[in-house]
């Protein structure tokens, strides 16, 4: 059974501030008046309908709730714990407050709703504050080698005095060292014996396994050097310049090079395929499959369908050389568009094809990724850009899976003359999760 409590408190500064905000309309006659006396909490339901004769004990952060009982107007403030709650007089009643519970985190949990009179009396009544578990949804660097410093990000990391975040990595490998946290951020150093998989983050709120995987290995088309089944090579007009620690550090052996020329600003101005294209155009009969022929890229399309699914790569720009112009157009192409027997690239600047843009410079002018190694992620529910980067009305679909062609080009956005070097490593297509 709940059990209303009725205390003293000295909060008449709140009590006096939360008069003064309600304001008076004397010309009003249904104007709202708060109560004196003490209120009377019966209980508390959600606003659900289908679930509003349910009672809650608890309810998360941000939800609406609906508290019951008897002169509730008398109620002028209104804390979470220690968080204070906004109280709307169009929501109060004598018999309900509908209210939301405070979206920030309790610095001190008490696990009770404190209501404060305009006497300054203070009721209590026991109530929860959920705080979901933590939320793993990106990392700085999926091939972070280990040794190294990487970043998570995502929502309610909480690190509590009495029980300290913790990271594990697949296989119950722990993390032994974290750098900095905030809600919503985690460095940690990645630890020598880091397995490829999930990641677990564990709160006092609860655990919860990341959206990604460390160091993932599944259905990777190119890592540019077979070590984790990808292709090695382009195959086409341009086949990529691949290199190995030169001039740039490797995150995970060979990987494709993008530089060597200047870029103009003017929008569309450099066409410059040799030193910042690759194609990979299928010729089955000489060993380069249709890429959504491969056994693992055709299981992931019949489970999750094109839009679950996202293209994943490594990239690296950097200081020396910063990007600031051109977008890089990730173009899946399909058989109808270019095979190695139809050699052409007219198909860059078709209308009717649908691509992915990368071009992180458009929000500051310039972009490098501070001489590191970064996780790039675009969701194939987003390949509706033409080369201009305009709206395409043609729906991508399973039918343009089987070639592939990096470009730095176009994008429609005019920016500066410059001589980018972009690295990419490990291109890859897993499901959005």
């Amino acid at each position: 059974m709940r059990k209303n409590k009725y205390t003293k408190w000295f909060l008449g500064s709140i009590a006096i501030l939360s008069l003064l905000t309600m304001g008076s309309c004397a010309d009003e006659p249904d104007k709202y008046e708060i109560e004196g006396g003490i209120p009377t909490l019966k209980y508390i339901r959600p606003l659900t309908p289908e679930v509003s004769d349910s009672l809650l004990t608890g309810a998360y952060m941000s939800n609406s709730i609906c508290l019951v009982g008897d002169n509730l107007r008398s109620i002028v403030a209104m804390y979470f714990n220690d968080q204070k709650a906004v109280l709307n007089t169009s929501y109060m009643t004598d018999h309900t407050v509908i209210v939301d519970v405070p979206k920030e985190i309790p610095t001190k949990v008490t696990d009770k709703i404190y209501m404060i009179t305009k006497s300054s009396d203070t009721i209590t009544y026991d109530f929860k504050v959920l705080v979901p578990s933590p939320s793993v949804n990106t990392m700085s660097c999926e091939y972070a080698k280990p040794g190294s410093e990487a970043t998570i990000y995502g929502d309610y990391f909480i690190d509590d005095e009495n029980v300290p975040l913790k990271i594990t990595m697949a296989e119950n490998v722990p993390v032994t060292k974290i750098t900095k946290i905030t809600k919503t951020a985690v460095s940690f150093i990645v630890p020598d014996n880091a397995p490829s998989g999930y990641i677990n983050v564990k709160s006092i709120y609860g655990t919860s396994r990341s959206k990604f995987q460390y160091a993932d290995k599944r259905n990777i088309l190119f890592d540019w050097d077979g070590s984790h089944g990808g292709m090695a090579t382009g195959h086409g007009w341009r086949n990529g310049v691949i290199k190995n620690n030169d001039p740039i550090e490797s995150i995970d052996g060979s990987y494709l090079y993008f530089g060597g020329a200047s870029m103009l600003g003017a929008i569309g101005g450099t066409w410059a395929e040799d030193n910042f294209c690759v194609n990979y155009w299928p010729e089955p009969n000489k060993g380069y499959p249709e890429l959504s022929s491969l056994p693992e890229f055709e299981k992931m399309i019949k489970e999750y369908g094109v839009n679950n699914l996202q293209v994943k790569f490594e990239a690296y720009v950097p200081t020396s050389n910063p990007w600031m112009s051109s977008a890089l157009q990730v173009i899946f192409s399909g058989n109808s568009d270019v095979t190695f027997a139809t050699a052409g690239n007219a198909y860059y600047g078709k209308a009717e094809l649908p691509r992915g843009l990368w071009m992180p410079w458009k929000d500051n002018g310039t972009y490098n990724t501070a001489d590191k190694w970064i996780t790039v992620s675009i969701k194939f529910a987003d390949f509706n850009k033409k080369n201009d980067g305009s709206a395409c009305s043609t729906a991508f679909s399973k039918s343009m899976l089987t070639g592939l062609t990096l470009f730095v080009w176009h994008g429609g956005l005019a920016g500066t003359d410059c001589n980018p070097v972009i690295c990419i490593d490990n291109i890859r297509v897993v499901p959005v999760e």
